[in-house]
């Protein structure tokens, strides 16, 4: 969209102007589409409702089944300990060879036996699907959705590949030395450099032609409420090997296990889970995924057909959601907003937009300032208009319609981040600011007087009467605005960005539409409002 064809869509919407209609906003530009909410807009969210008659039942049968059923976990993890000792004995917990011989042959048979008894005993129900290929056909399984800490049952019914796991896990009594009777591929949290280490094991466990055991990823790294997958992390794909998918379903009337950010905790699943009669899941293999030569250099899009394979199978959607979502959900329940406020489809947001997650938390903050006095934890015209300090106009109305890309009345922190980034922030650069600060110094000495300040955004918001007192000595530190003022509130407030500059778009419209003699003729007037040169340095705007 050219810069006179959104100055015009602002000016329509001034009074006077004789065309437009505020309801009416400006057409979608090119790239909006692709910032079309998530189908799914939060996966990391569950809520059973259980009835009066089930919970009856619950009762009923935990009276029996959950003693019965925690002491036979309790036993069965003890026999498996014997196991993992004699696997990882005089072994570093950090294994720099695999375990070969008779050792991994005993404990590889009795574990496989003792953790298909254990999930027998807590009642579950496995059905298997598919064949489980072998090391060298496949060296990695990825398996999804991610829900539950249940979801070990995949590791079971492949034949106890290697898992990659936190490192305090392995620190754990008892389940720390089951844990390292399979080998995993240890994470350190406090290690700078143990990103770079995990893949670089992974890589040589997944190259070393059935050495090693297999590998087993949960590549979306957190737990979902199985409606969608979300992004698959390169991890298991970066090796550029086959990889064989794992879909997991738990078909049950009543969903006991889903483990989320929001929802039932550790310890309630477990007793809602061991005080069902069985619950049902299903493991299926699907067929080797063999990544093509692109797909070998370039583990994003090879983790992304898998994905979309994966997704097909389950019918469900995919979303662009990640692990750095629930942090921004968990930021927003601490200012005091939804949880939900937060999700963004951080992946989506972050490379289309050029944020980082400290600059999105940071516009979260912003964002939390404003709607914090709303209902919902979203914010209305009367909200922006309030942060703002000025009145709600017919100018005002419309850079708000810009902002609510769905045209229902608020705007959400997702609109909020994509207004900031696609519509103020390519407005509000040192060039910009500089040409908007000269805008508003009528007189041309090196100051902003409120009654300039007051004369300019009259124009621009077509409020006669407008008192801009409260915005004026926002910015002001004594009677007047100095650059150094302006620039550094403009830089910490770009939602202001287009209301600076809403004057300047529309004098550039005028020129612009003037006969092209009147375009090149010199410019004769004397307030110096729209500075010299101004076409060549106010490209404020930016293709969405």
């Amino acid at each position: 969209m050219s810069r006179c064809a959104q100055a015009a869509a602002v000016a329509a919407t001034v009074p006077g102007a004789g065309v437009g209609n505020v309801g009416i906003r400006p057409p979608m530009v090119p790239r909006q589409a692709s910032f079309f909410p998530p189908p799914v807009p939060n996966p990391f969210v569950q809520q059973t409702q259980i009835g009066s008659a089930r919970r009856v039942q619950i009762f009923l049968l935990g009276i029996i089944l959950l003693p019965i059923r925690a002491l036979l976990v309790v036993l069965i993890l003890l026999l498996a300990w014997p196991f993992a000792a004699i696997s990882t004995v005089c072994c570093p917990e950090k294994q720099t060879h695999p375990v070969t011989g008779w050792r991994r042959k005993i404990t590889q048979t009795a574990l496989k036996f003792l953790g298909r008894a254990m999930f027998f005993s807590m009642g579950f129900i496995v059905a298997v699907k598919g064949k489980v290929a072998s090391p060298l056909e496949a060296p990695v399984f990825v398996a999804a959705p991610h829900s539950t800490f249940f979801d070990g049952i995949a590791c079971i019914v492949a034949g106890l590949p290697s898992m990659v796991s936190r490192n305090e896990n392995a620190q754990v009594p008892l389940i720390g030395r089951l844990l390292r009777a399979v080998q995993p591929v240890l994470v350190s949290r406090v290690d700078p450099d143990s990103r770079k280490n995990t893949i670089n094991e992974i890589v040589k466990r997944a190259t070393s032609g059935g050495e090693w055991p297999q590998i087993l990823v949960f590549p979306e790294g957190t737990c979902t409420n199985r409606s969608c997958l979300i992004t698959f992390k390169p991890g298991a794909f970066i090796p550029g090997v086959p990889v064989q998918p794992i879909l997991l379903r738990y078909p049950n009337k009543l969903d006991t296990v889903t483990w989320t950010w929001q929802g039932y905790t550790f310890i309630q699943l477990c007793m809602l889970t061991f005080c069902q009669l069985f619950t049902k899941v299903e493991v299926e293999f699907m067929p080797v995924q063999v990544p093509n030569d692109e797909e070998k250099n370039d583990p994003v899009l090879f983790a992304s057909r898998v994905r979309n394979l994966m997704a097909e199978a389950l019918g469900i959607p995919v979303t662009d959601h990640t692990y750095e979502d629930c942090r921004l959900m968990i930021s927003a329940g601490q200012l005091t907003l939804p949880m939900e406020a937060g999700l963004v489809e951080f992946t989506k947001i972050s490379q289309k937009l050029k944020l980082d997650w400290d600059g999105v938390r940071r516009h979260l903050g912003e964002y939390a300032s404003i709607a914090s006095s709303s209902k919902g934890g979203r914010i209305g015209i009367e909200e922006f208009a309030e942060y703002l300090k000025l009145p709600v106009s017919d100018v005002l109305r419309q850079l708000f319609a810009l902002f609510d890309r769905n045209h229902d009345g608020s705007i959400d922190f997702r609109e909020y981040v994509i207004g900031l980034a696609v519509l103020c922030n390519p407005a509000n650069t040192e060039e910009i600011i500089q040409v908007a600060f000269k805008l508003f110094d009528v007189d041309e000495d090196g100051y902003i007087t409120e009654e300039e300040f007051s004369t300019i955004l009259q124009a621009s918001l077509g409020v006669p009467d407008l008192d801009v007192s409260g915005l004026f000595k926002e910015i002001a530190q004594g009677y007047s605005i100095s650059y150094e003022e302006f620039k550094n509130f403009a830089l910490k407030h770009p939602e202001y960005a287009k209301i600076f500059t809403t004057y300047l778009d529309l004098q550039t419209c005028h020129v612009f539409s003037l006969p092209k003699e009147v375009q090149t003729a010199p410019s004769k007037a004397s307030n110096k409002v729209s500075p010299e040169k101004h076409e060549d340095s106010t490209s404020d705007k930016k293709d969405d």
